[in-house]
């Protein structure tokens, strides 16, 4: 690791800042405390600096000032003795950040209806940082965004009271890349990119990223950074999208797609499997590639493969709705009147959370037609759809549907025992891979 003072010879800004960040007596700021902000929070608390969670959401703050984790990738345990030891606390107040030195936003970066970014949480937070602001900061964006969101958006409120970035404060973009759920690669070991409004911004970020992260990969700029993420996450959505056009082939003639899939596997080279489903979840892979199709539309350039992708992968649920009517009309069933009971609503296994997930977009059309709808989800007890609450069930439900529905895989379920229970298996996960029974339909 290069030393403060050959990376920052001629600022003294940046090398007291660096000097406070090597040293471990930064004090540490995110603001957004979900599940990208708290596992952040947690490793620099953990390595032992003094860290600031801000986030308006009252319950959050309380439950991680009671060292009571609500992130399934942070354990209790471990969250616990750092609130204790006062390494974590957290807040609503932005006024903290008078006595910050680094700032990580972790804000939400949701669709509006009609495609566009919501940019108010990354405003709305800004603008209470800018109230506090002051000389010697490091600012990290790490909210999904489109490219040039950092340097255009974020960077002028900043600099409204005469601060300069890259002189006299430091301002990165960072692109979250957390996976929830995932037990091999967490915040820690998962690489992280970093791009700087100029040169000094970028080593301020490597440093302070190289504290508590195993692997960090500067890149040139802010816009570099921001486009990482919109390029992965299109990169998946897109091939995600082809897989679930080649499902529906494959439905149409007759061939089982896992069985083509798993076969297409082996060749060592030139191909990485994806897998088809009843649609994308989650507030990334669904979300991020309409932030760069609607930058492109700003410079008049059409983003014909995200668009397509998006077509498709929206109307799984409706393929896979037509799915369940056709499979119940087999067994002399209407689906109208019929009782269905979804396996899983979580948008992926073994995860609570259930933002975007196509379990939602299903039982919304399944009750369109006439389905009375049963759930049940180890991770979900609760769900509304329709302006209706629906409480997860069991067993009971299970035996008395006329269709159990597998949306989500999670790992708990008994799925060798499924087909002898249920009545009819439609399988959107092929989570019954290897089991015959006439009663199972697979996607």
């Amino acid at each position: 690791m290069s030393t403060p003072s050959s990376d920052f010879p001629s600022n003294p800004v940046a090398l007291a800042l660096s000097k406070r960040i090597q040293g471990k007596t930064a004090r540490v700021g995110v603001v957004g405390l979900g599940y990208v902000g708290l596992p952040l929070a947690v490793e620099y608390a953990a390595e032992g600096y003094h860290v600031v969670g801000i986030d308006l959401n009252i319950g959050k703050v309380e439950r991680v000032n009671a060292g009571d984790s609500y992130v399934g990738d942070v354990p209790t345990e471990v969250m616990a003795p750092l609130v204790k030891s006062g390494k974590l606390k957290a807040t609503i107040d932005f006024s903290v950040v008078r006595d910050l030195d680094t700032i990580n936003i972790c804000v939400p970066t949701p669709l509006r209806k009609t495609k566009d970014p919501d940019m108010s949480y990354i405003v709305d937070a800004c603008e209470e940082i800018a109230k506090y602001f002051h000389p010697g900061m490091l600012v990290i964006l790490e909210s999904t965004t489109y490219p040039g969101t950092t340097d255009e958006l974020v960077r002028p409120i900043l600099e409204r009271n005469g601060l300069k970035a890259g002189k006299d404060f430091f301002l990165c973009f960072s692109p979250e890349r957390v996976d929830p759920g995932n037990a091999k690669f967490q915040t820690k070991n998962i690489p992280k990119v970093v791009g700087g409004y100029t040169p000094a911004c970028t080593e301020m970020g490597r440093l302070f990223y190289s504290q508590a992260l195993e692997h960090v990969v500067p890149v040139a700029s802010t816009q570099v950074a921001e486009m990482v993420k919109l390029l992965e996450n299109t990169f998946r959505m897109i091939n995600i999208g082809l897989v679930n056009e080649i499902a529906i082939m494959c439905d149409g003639m007759g061939i089982n797609v896992w069985e083509v899939i798993e076969a297409a596997a082996t060749k060592p080279f030139g191909f990485m499997p994806f897998y088809p489903g009843p649609g994308l979840g989650g507030h990334c892979i669904p979300i991020d590639p309409f932030y760069l199709s609607w930058k492109t539309k700003q410079a008049g350039i059409e983003a014909r493969f995200i668009e397509l992708a998006g077509y498709i992968n929206g109307n799984m649920p409706h393929f896979v709705v037509d799915k369940v009517q056709n499979a119940l009309n087999e067994f002399g069933k209407a689906l109208k009147g019929s009782r269905i009971h979804v396996l899983g609503v979580a948008y992926k296994r073994d995860i609570d959370d259930v933002r975007e997930s196509p379990a939602l977009d299903i039982i919304h059309l399944l009750l369109r037609r006439g389905a009375t709808i049963s759930y049940s989800d180890p991770y979900v007890p609760e769900i509304t759809v329709d302006g209706s609450k629906l409480v997860a069930g069991g067993e009971t439900e299970l035996l008395e549907a006329d269709c159990v529905l597998i949306v989500t895989d999670h790992k708990a379920y008994d799925y060798a025992s499924l087909p002898s229970k249920a009545k009819l298996v439609v399988d959107t996960r092929n989570a019954l891979k290897g089991l015959q029974a006439p009663n199972i339909v697979r996607l």
